[in-house]
């Protein structure tokens, strides 16, 4: 359960993350509100996963999906710009949230 808990505060942290490039630096109503909602969100359930996961585990995981998704939200959503380097960086920080998935011992 702490697994489910901690992805999706992570997909949270991407909504979150996604609606502060949209308040435009607070200066938005909508946008800004829905940040501070999912932001809220997104660090309750990462507190309730840490009940059970290590710290070091708990935290990887949510900043790794936050930064994957935001990544790919900015290519789809935003238009940023796909390049070689941009995919194999995202590519190294997916394989290093699946080792620790898999050599996580303190579960």
């Amino acid at each position: 359960m702490a697994w489910i808990l901690v992805v999706i505060a992570g997909l949270l942290e991407v909504v979150w993350a996604y609606f502060m490039k949209q308040s435009q630096g607070f200066t938005r109503l909508l946008p800004t509100i829905i940040m501070f909602i999912t932001m809220f969100a997104s660090f309750g359930l990462l507190s309730w996963s840490m009940k059970t996961l290590p710290l070091g585990s708990a935290y990887a995981i949510w900043t790794g999906i936050g930064t994957i998704g935001s990544f790919i939200a900015g290519i789809i959503l935003l238009k940023e710009p796909v390049n070689f380097f941009r995919i194999l960086s995202i590519l190294l920080i997916i394989s290093g949230l699946i080792l620790m998935k898999i050599f996580n011992v303190e579960e």
